[in-house]
Formats: structure tokens, sequence, C-alpha cells
């Protein structure tokens, strides 16, 4: 339970203070640091194509691959859709 003040503490006093940072700020404090995570992550996925180490069939590298397209296309529309969704309609 004392680590955890001593760490709180830290963290106050670190110029970690983000309480008057602006939606901007904050979105690009956060994207970065997820892009970046991201792009390790995929890093690291390409180490699975060593041969050596690893076996696979094409079609499993096509299925790895079809789904990151598929998620990454579908988290792009997040930031390009303007919001408005078609309404269902039976006419």
């Amino acid at each position: 339970m004392a680590y955890y003040a001593i760490r709180r503490d830290i963290m106050a006093n670190n110029n970690n203070d983000t309480s008057n940072e602006s939606k901007r700020e904050r979105f690009i404090r956060v994207a970065e640091r997820r892009t970046a995570k991201v792009l390790t992550d995929v890093r690291l996925l390409g180490q699975c194509a060593n041969r050596r180490t690893y076996e696979f069939s094409p079609d499993q590298v096509h299925k790895i691959f079809r789904e990151i397209r598929r998620t990454l296309g579908d988290t792009e529309k997040k930031f390009t859709e303007t919001g408005t969704k078609t309404q269902f309609k039976l006419r």
C-alpha cells in the first residue's frame, strides 16, 4: 500500500500534469504513443516470417494480413466519417 502512495506522489511531482492540456494536445500525446506501440508490434509480427524458427502456410499469412487490413480500414473510417449514419427504412 505504501508503494502506491509513494508512486502517486512521484507522479504528482512529475511534469506530467495533463489537467490543463487541450483536446488537440491530448490527442497528439495519446496517438503518438499508441502509434509507436502498433508499429513496434507490427515489426515483431514480421519476426514470425523467419522460416528457420516457424512453419506457416500461405493461407495463414493471408488470414493475418486480411484481418490487419480490415481492422486498419475500420479504424481509419472512425477518423474520416462525418458522423452521419444512414437510417434504416423499409421503403
